[in-house]
């Protein structure tokens, strides 16, 4: 199974890799411009707008008058102002977008927008470590895990996919470990993000199968359809045993980036369900370049579709929304898991 997930990932890779060709090309020809291009404030502050208005693949979607944007924030650019004040002008600009996926860095600063903070945090870690993992929970590569409800469910925390590489054999552990439960708890509230790879071998967990997760497609122009052909992603099959029981899987909108992405990918399984409340979004593969100052930033160039035919781009809604109640967290309870509890066991 591991040669053929291997082999998943350099396919999806070569798709990466096809998918940005365009995009390096044109950055090419963008390094040849950036050498003439005189390095003055209102040249930077173009390139940069030039940038996003001609690559970016969120504009139309999420309705940002990038004309308008232009006219706002070219205004606070004039010939002697300092690097710090040009920096934040050009943050605050690319913070329009509203998007985890765009920086802009420099030797000093780098701009960023925390879309975790456009939602409320539904966990309290203390709760969960004290009052569901327990003392004694196991750690396995990224997962922290443990028994609840009375062994009938594993409980599984992926805090991070910042991982080296999840492997057969941990996925083989938690199978054995859990197999007689009546369904499985992924929690993945707070998880910011990391490899997509890891994504790939945890949702070996849940079929044998090759089925199609989502489909992907890059920015090729400025206007709203200008985008490549769609590149179809699909699932790596399983040699051995998969989880056939329920497994819900708990979000809030600090999942981002490839905990959107698994989160969207569960829509291919008939006994995977979402709890909690809209992630973060983040389905857009970031890119970048160099302005003439040498500042460096980074934008979504790609956009995801769901198999269902939609674009989360701003967030994958769950199939139950439950937002932390604070009151039952005083007496050690966390709703979110205990109502992912009752749909399992019922």
């Amino acid at each position: 199974m591991m040669k053929q997930i291997i082999k998943h990932i350099r396919v999806l890779t070569t798709i990466i890799i096809m998918l940005l060709n365009l995009a390096f090309l044109v950055s090419c020809e963008k390094m040849v411009f950036e050498e003439e291009t005189d390095n003055n404030p209102k040249n930077n502050f173009d390139f940069l707008w030039n940038e996003v208005d001609g690559k970016y693949a969120f504009l139309q979607y999420k309705n940002v008058n990038w004309d308008s944007i232009y006219e706002i924030y070219s205004a606070k650019i004039y010939e002697d102002i300092p690097e710090d004040s040009l920096f934040l002008v050009l943050g605050q600009m690319l913070n329009e977008l509203r998007d985890g996926h765009v920086n802009l860095f420099s030797e000093f600063n780098i701009s960023r927008y925390d879309i975790s903070l456009l939602g409320p945090v539904n966990i309290d870690e203390r709760i969960v470590k004290e009052f569901y993992l327990g003392t004694n929970y196991y750690i396995t590569c990224c997962f922290e895990h443990n028994f609840i409800k009375g062994n009938q469910i594993g409980y599984i925390q992926i805090s991070s996919f910042y991982y080296s590489e999840i492997t057969e054999e941990e996925i083989d552990y938690l199978l054995n470990r859990y197999k007689d439960t009546k369904g499985l708890i992924i929690d993945i509230r707070q998880n910011g993000g990391g490899y997509v790879t890891n994504v790939f071998y945890l949702l070996s967990l849940f079929s044998n199968d090759s089925r199609l997760l989502y489909s992907t497609q890059i920015k090729t122009g400025p206007d709203a359809e200008d985008f490549s052909t769609l590149s179809e992603v699909y699932s790596t099959p399983r040699d051995g045993e998969t989880y056939d029981g329920k497994i819900a899987i708990l979000t809030d909108r600090g999942s981002y980036s490839a905990s959107s992405f698994f989160s969207v990918c569960t829509y291919a399984y008939d006994n995977v369900f979402l709890v909690g409340d809209t992630t973060g979004g983040g389905l857009g593969l970031p890119n970048g370049g160099q302005l003439p100052n040498g500042w460096t930033y980074r934008f979504s160039i790609t956009r995801t579709i769901a198999v269902d035919g939609g674009n989360y781009e701003s967030g994958v809604p769950p199939d139950y929304t439950v937002i932390l109640d604070e009151d039952a967290s005083q007496t050690g309870i966390d709703n979110v898991i205990e109502f992912a509890s009752i749909r399992i066991l019922e």
